[in-house]
């Protein structure tokens, strides 16, 4: 009776179609398309704020690369292991939909509390976050498996258009709250990724009408009515010495996870320095790691060999296959640490003339287009639930307004930037280098002002600036990584009180406007991080057809295919940056954005050969009765390869110091590339030990 009941519920939540699928899926799909937005947005701008100079046009707080990269990794790997919290959370107590609306609000909390930029509330803000993300990154997927219960074979598509919001959060949460960031300021970033979330809680709120009981508190199961819906259930029995192992393992995970950032930025260690070994042989911390990661692979293998053979074996296939993913990620994940520092300090980002307005135009394309068939899906999804759920619609209209605003300003803003000549007075200063006289000229400036016995001359140097300038107006300047930036008088004069709040002689240069010059724009360092959602839109659909051809390769070789192609991207990156001396300073020789643009190329090929593939054969491999557990050794996996991607990512100021940027992206090259040759020679007994699962 129940399931009839379920059933009626459910056909009558089909009855509002939009392209084939409920309504309730494209409310879902806006949901994750604002959280998306607004995590990406804000992802993209940390390590950037965080490493930028503490005095400049836009400051940031001049953190090393190491301590941005140990915060960064922290955040980043907490972020898969609260899931599974949240998960049995929803599962146990409060339902789907329950569990995303807390998450919603709980992240709305955290973004408002980062636009603050102090530094509790960044912390703060870090830790909301981590905590939101837990209960809605596990439970709005769940809602969807749910809605699709009695069709099954609609779920695929389902999923697909899902994710399709996945990405175009992603795309458009980099793209303008980057913007944004980069161009008004770091609050304004961190601002909207905020604003974006809080409208993505009330449309999903106010579209409750929409689901009826799908996504509801749970309804409370003897043993019985579970061995009745799961096919093979039993209960996952853990000993008494499994708790205390994954008690102990947890904990010293947990611990790690918070001492790296709090013992290099606030040298307080919360693990000791000694234990049991010597310091000097290895740090206590490092001994306690070593002996947790240990005690974990114990509790792993003595999971396993009490299972049957066939189960056994399937699971050791996935610990294989969840080895090979942390591996993956560690280069992978480059994309939120190194990448952005190599994008900023070392990439040349000026377009002029031709080259800018070609830019502008593909940039408007790129940006327009997908916007546009966004809008067209929310006006069909406004056809078909506008009478029941009005408030929700109304909010989304809302957003995609103000998401129009912000897209058509940005590109009135580039299309109407120039270039400018301004002429300045310098004094002629003399360095010996390496047995050579080298002659410059240093600008005037309060921190170097014309001496008793120099003659000033005239020099000339480029801005650029969206607002109009005219010939003899008088600007002001300043050196930043390499280039002069233009400042308005506001960032003049605050710029000047940050000089004098450090106890600093002002470098600002003064000059006039001598000529006006070519179109030009200077794409942001957040621009290149919206390649990989392009990329991912672009390719998903070959890819997807190549896995339902027949030259479907298996399980081992799209893992190593994406392997390599990771690899094959950071050896580009590795021959771009070496044209880069070693030590060279941020900003003073730059390489093309070529580089940049082949790289995120091969590394989206490669995510598309990959990640996909992980999670469903998670499902296809490990019985029911244990899903949730294997889920977990997964997400752990990712945690342990985002952690270690930024730490590794940290290091790339001391690598470019001692060595080279090109001896930096060759680890990262050699590394995936090793990896994905050793996964392809295991095929054969990844075969075997799956049991004929494809």
């Amino acid at each position: 009776m129940a399931e009839a009941v379920d059933r009626s519920q459910h056909d009558e939540f089909f009855k509002s179609k939009v392209l084939g699928h409920p309504a309730g899926l494209f409310v879902l799909f806006f949901t994750e398309m604002w959280e998306r937005f607004s995590f990406y947005g804000m992802r993209v701008l940390l390590i950037n704020f965080l490493t930028m100079a503490v005095i400049g046009s836009n400051p940031g707080w001049e953190w090393s690369a190491e301590n941005a990269g140990a915060l960064f990794g922290t955040y980043a790997g907490l972020l898969y292991l609260t899931p599974i919290l949240g998960g049995v959370i929803a599962d146990k107590f409060v339902g789907y939909r329950w569990a995303v609306l807390i998450g919603c609000v709980i992240m709305t909390l955290g973004h408002a509390s980062m636009a603050l930029e102090t530094e509790f509330s960044l912390y703060m803000g870090l830790a909301l976050l981590v905590l939101g993300t837990g209960f809605f990154k596990p439970n709005i997927t769940s809602i969807i498996s749910e809605m699709y219960t009695y069709l099954p074979e609609k779920k695929d598509g389902a999923y697909t258009i899902f994710y399709m919001g996945v990405n175009a959060g992603a795309f458009f949460g980099m793209m303008l709250c980057g913007y944004l960031a980069e161009r008004v300021g770091w609050s304004w970033g961190f601002g909207l990724a905020g604003v974006f979330m809080l409208f993505g809680t009330i449309q999903f709120y106010l579209a409750k009408p929409l689901f009826g009981k799908i996504g509801a508190p749970p309804v409370r199961q003897s043993k019985e009515e579970k061995a009745a819906e799961v096919k093979d259930y039993k209960e996952n029995k853990f000993t008494i010495v499994d708790k205390i192992l994954i008690v102990v393992t947890a904990i010293i995970g947990l611990l790690y996870l918070i001492n790296d950032p709090v013992s290099k930025i606030g040298g307080i260690n919360l693990l000791p320095e000694e234990f049991l070994l010597s310091k000097d042989t290895l740090s206590g911390s490092l001994v306690i790691i070593i002996g947790g990661v240990l005690l974990f692979l114990y509790l792993i293998i003595t999971r396993i060999i009490r299972y049957e053979k066939i189960v056994r074996d399937k699971m050791i296939a996935v610990i294989i296959f969840a080895f090979f993913t942390v591996l993956f990620f560690i280069p992978f994940e480059q994309a939120a640490t190194s990448m952005v520092i190599f994008a900023r300090d070392y990439t040349d980002r000026v377009l002029t003339g031709n080259s800018a307005l070609i830019f502008n135009v593909v940039n408007t394309l790129l940006t327009v287009i997908p916007l546009m068939i966004i809008t067209w899906v929310l006006y069909l999804l406004n056809k078909k639930s506008f009478a029941k759920i009005p408030g929700s619609n109304i909010v989304l209209a809302i957003c995609f307004a103000l998401v129009w605003g912000i897209v058509v300003w940005m590109l009135v803003q580039d299309f109407s930037t120039k270039s400018y000549a301004v002429t300045y007075q310098a004094v002629e200063t003399e360095q010996i280098i390496d047995g050579k006289s080298i002659k410059e000229y240093v600008p005037i400036t309060e921190a170097r002002p014309l001496q008793a016995g120099e003659v000033s001359e005239t020099q000339t140097l480029s801005v650029s600036s969206s607002s109009e300038l005219t010939v003899g107006q008088p600007v002001a300047a300043h050196l930043e990584l390499g280039k002069y930036q233009y400042l308005d008088a506001q960032t003049q004069e605050q710029l000047a009180l940050d000089y004098t709040d450090k106890g600093l002689e002002s470098t600002i240069v003064l000059g006039e406007v001598s000529e006006i010059k070519e179109n030009q724009v200077e794409i942001t360092v957040s621009w290149f991080s919206i390649l990989n959602s392009f990329f991912i839109i672009a390719f998903a659909s070959f890819f997807s057809k190549w896995w339902e051809s027949k030259y479907n390769p298996s399980a081992a070789m799209k893992y190593s295919l994406g392997l390599i192609l990771v690899g094959v991207g950071f050896a580009i990156l590795a021959y771009g940056s070496s044209f880069i001396p070693p030590g060279a300073e941020a900003g003073m020789v730059r390489v093309s954005m070529v580089w940049l643009v082949l790289a995120y190329l091969f590394h989206t090929i490669g995510e598309l050969c990959l990640s996909p593939v992980g999670l469903s054969y998670v499902s296809k491999l490990v019985p029911p009765r244990m899903i949730a557990l294997m889920f977990g050794m997964w997400y752990l996996a990712i945690a342990i390869g985002n952690k270690t991607a930024a730490s590794m990512g940290g290091m790339v100021e001391q690598i470019q110091e001692e060595y080279s940027l090109s001896a930096f992206f060759l680890i990262f090259t050699a590394i995936p590339v090793v990896a994905g040759i050793l996964i392809a020679l295991l095929n054969p007994l990844l075969k075997k030990l799956m049991h004929g699962v494809k």
